[in-house]
């Protein structure tokens, strides 16, 4: 594993952490292969201050500046997981952090639309997508609740913040038959929720527990 590299990106030392990080994730009852792959490929040390780089592949959070946080990779790989990719859809992922998530999604995924509303997350995410060698992604800096209409509809959407409800906007951009993913509820706590599309409206599974930072914008919480 140390020897592999993601879409040509060079090697590094850290391919025994990300064959342990996929262990646990089993563990842990992930079951898609594409996700524990691409769990395995992405080198998370990439996405992470450099002073973290040790606990990278541990299954927990971590700060990555502005107040803001990468997810544990038990809850991305569930969340992937739980949004069915097979490798031809068009994603739109709302609040891209450091762009770890968005590495796994560029895997799993034709092409990858990115929204992160603060510039400098936005600037060191795609510097880390460059030094891993991933390239169908496109970001935008600005409000993530308004989605990104030029290059709808979406097949499948990713938000990494906890909405009071899921934005309209988005619910306009996405595909029919189109699968979204949100953590609903108020900033304190809130469950991680599957909306998906049909012909009778939309359908809301509620998946897990969730505690995520809060969707600011104009259809999320107020900043």
């Amino acid at each position: 594993m140390a020897s592999e590299r993601v879409n040509g990106a060079p090697a590094d030392s850290f391919g025994g952490y990300r064959v342990r990080l996929v262990e646990a994730l089993r563990e842990k009852g992930i079951r898609d292969l594409a996700v524990l792959k691409a769990v395995s490929e992405v080198p998370r040390h990439l996405f992470v201050a450099p002073s973290l780089r040790a606990q990278a592949y541990e299954d927990t959070s971590l700060p990555i500046g502005n107040g803001q946080t990468i997810s544990q990779p038990s809850t991305q790989a569930r969340s992937l997981e739980a949004l069915r990719l097979t490798g031809r859809e068009r994603v739109l992922e709302i609040g891209m952090g450091s762009g770890y998530q968005t590495a796994l999604l560029a895997l799993l995924a034709a092409q990858v639309f990115a929204i992160e509303r603060i510039p400098s997350l936005a600037e060191g995410a795609q510097a880390a997508l460059a030094a891993a060698g991933i390239r169908n992604v496109s970001i935008l800096v600005g409000d993530g609740t308004l989605g990104w209409r030029a290059y709808a509809p979406y097949d499948a959407m990713v938000v990494a913040a906890a909405s009071p409800d899921v934005p309209q906007p988005l619910l306009d951009q996405l595909a029919p038959g189109g699968r979204l993913l949100v953590p609903l509820g108020p900033k304190d706590a809130q469950v991680l929720t599957l909306v998906t599309t049909s012909v009778e409206g939309l359908v809301r599974t509620p998946l897990a527990d969730a505690r995520f930072v809060p969707l600011l914008g104009r259809h999320g919480f107020d900043a």
